[in-house]
């Protein structure tokens, strides 16, 4: 039976390795350029010695350095498509920022960030279908599939490893909204308490408190009540998975959506008020541009989905 898949056969070409490819592994370079060629021909290819680092065999381990020729050899790849850019062109609108060295994006509720087993497309996809002509196109950080707001791409590797550093030593300032269970009580709060990846559930992983785990830093914020619930800003001062998820239930407040940290009967009793998300969002991003050094602070509002279950709480406290 032959496939339906469109394939395109290519010869023999030579790419020059520039600043943005440079430091990269050769076999993840590989999968990049051969893209719909099976991951064990790129390193049946390797082996054989078919892909020639200046003239030379080189292993998959190879880190790439500016300058250097890498000869890819005849092959059948996966035929360009278009669909990606019929379905996901609105992405483009959502650009909060962009300029040559990074790009802020708003991303959606419900939109993962790449691809993987259960999702074809993420973010990272979408826009590397949307500009053909990009070089380098990296994802500096993530987001849970159910958060929205402000996402981080790099354009350049420089830029990439810059960010990852500033990412790493506190250099970007990270800012959710969040609606959480219960009136808060007090002013602002610092979490200081260690996270891990020690509670299974099923076939996943949950992330929880332990002596045993990695330090993890949040800021809470009160911004208001809305009847049972507070909005709260989260500053994440480190950036563990999941933390201001755990974080707020380890303080009692879960976040208001939240289907693996939450509170059931809360979560129930804002389904009527058209809560169908997680109620987390990347508000804010504050940063020294990692090129040019001026500050950057780019902003996502609240989407209108979770605006409108906080005027339906407040409309519920009036009557």
């Amino acid at each position: 039976m032959k496939s339906s898949a469109k394939t395109a056969q290519t010869g023999v070409r030579y790419l020059e390795i520039d600043q943005n490819r440079a430091g990269q592994r050769l076999d993840n370079f590989l999968l990049r350029q051969l893209k719909g060629v099976p991951k064990s021909r790129v390193y049946r290819l390797l082996r054989r010695g078919e892909v020639r680092v200046n003239r030379g065999r080189a292993g998959p381990d190879y880190r790439l350095q500016e300058g250097d020729s890498v000869r890819l050899p005849p092959v059948r790849t996966a035929a360009p498509t278009t669909a990606v850019t019929a379905d996901y062109g609105w992405l483009s609108a959502r650009i909060l920022h962009e300029d040559e060295h990074l790009l802020v994006i708003d991303k959606p509720a419900g939109f993962a960030v790449h691809g993987g087993s259960e999702v074809a497309v993420g973010v990272i996809e979408a826009f590397r279908t949307l500009r053909p002509d990009a070089n380098f196109l990296e994802l500096v950080h993530r987001l849970d599939r159910g958060t929205s707001g402000c996402l981080l791409l790099a354009k350049s590797r420089p830029a990439l490893l810059a960010l990852h550093r500033m990412w790493r030593d506190g250099g970007v300032h990270k800012h959710y909204l969040a609606l959480i269970k219960g009136r808060w009580r007090g002013g602002a709060r610092m979490v200081n308490v260690p996270l891990a990846r020690d509670r299974p559930r099923g076939a996943e992983r949950l992330v929880g408190v332990t002596t045993e785990g990695k330090n993890a830093e949040s800021r809470f914020t009160p911004k208001r009540t809305h009847g049972p619930a507070t909005l709260v800003d989260i500053e994440l001062l480190t950036g563990r998975t999941h933390q201001a998820r755990v974080h707020a239930a380890h303080l009692g407040h879960p976040i208001a959506g939240d289907d693996k940290y939450g509170d059931y009967a809360f979560n129930r009793s804002l389904r009527p008020l058209g809560l169908r998300r997680l109620f987390l969002h990347a508000a804010v991003l504050h940063f020294a541009h990692p090129v040019h050094g001026n500050t950057l602070h780019v902003e996502a509002p609240l989407p209108a989905e979770l605006a409108a279950v906080l005027e339906r709480l407040d409309h519920e406290r009036k009557i």
